[in-house]
């Protein structure tokens, strides 16, 4: 045999044949030959990002439920009476409300939204007006049907709340955004102490903020409802 016809080498005068090996032994049962991957064919997905508890927005919360009794020392001063102390006490309620503003737009805007957050953000606000209804009613200056009429919707509104988690969340309402404004104007009316010619601002105001409280707590219910009943229906098919 030729080395020629065989495609081999000589060797000592004799004939060595090439055996062509398969390159892995997957070959051999058809098997693909696996890939050896690297770290540069490898897409990484990216960790999901884990939201400081310590952040801006839950700072401006935190800080809103700690000029509470800040607020209420001031208006309680004197009683009530000393127009300087009144005029701080309106400042601390102002910067409370302003912080309400900006912590809700921080969030949202740096996605820094927290259960934390979602929980105390909402007790804050309450305890802020809240402490401004009771603190007015206990001086007088306030009628106390007003106080508990508000009081009354919040606490509806938060059992409410907790009755349709579980089909869904109801999204706050034009109408709901220009009640606490309102409420946060009329309270702040009633905190200034206002020369005589504008005494009826924070009256009107005030009238208004009930008005939109009222009528608002009831949207909520029958939203509530409706939610709900979509919910169960879901549930059942």
């Amino acid at each position: 045999m030729s080395s020629a016809a065989t495609g081999g080498d000589t060797v000592d005068g004799e004939d060595r044949a090439e055996v062509m090996l398969p390159a892995t032994p997957e070959a051999v049962i058809g098997v693909p030959p696996v890939v050896a991957v690297t770290p540069e064919t490898v897409a990484v997905l990216p960790e999901p990002t884990v939201v400081p508890l310590l952040n801006v927005a839950n700072l401006l919360t935190m800080t809103r439920l700690v000029l509470v009794p800040v607020f209420l020392m001031a208006l309680f001063t004197e009683d009530g009476t000393d127009t300087t102390w009144r005029l701080v006490a309106f400042a601390v309620f102002a910067l409370a409300s302003i912080t309400d503003h900006v912590d809700g737009m921080l969030a949202r805007k740096h996605g820094l939204i927290t259960d934390f957050g979602k929980i105390v953000d909402p007790i804050a606000d309450k305890a802020l007006t809240g402490a401004a209804l009771v603190g007015l009613s206990l001086l007088g200056e306030l009628p106390w049907w007003i106080t508990l009429v508000i009081a009354f919707r919040e606490v509806a509104v938060t059992l409410l709340r907790f009755w349709v988690i579980r089909h869904g969340v109801i999204p706050a309402s034009r109408g709901g955004k220009l009640k606490t404004l309102t409420q946060i104007f009329a309270l702040g009316a009633f905190l200034l102490p206002l020369p005589s010619w504008l005494a009826l601002v924070p009256w009107a105001s005030m009238y208004l903020a009930v008005v939109l409280t009222v009528v608002t707590g009831v949207d909520y219910v029958i939203r509530a409802v409706r939610l709900r009943a979509v919910g169960l229906r879901a549930i059942a098919q």
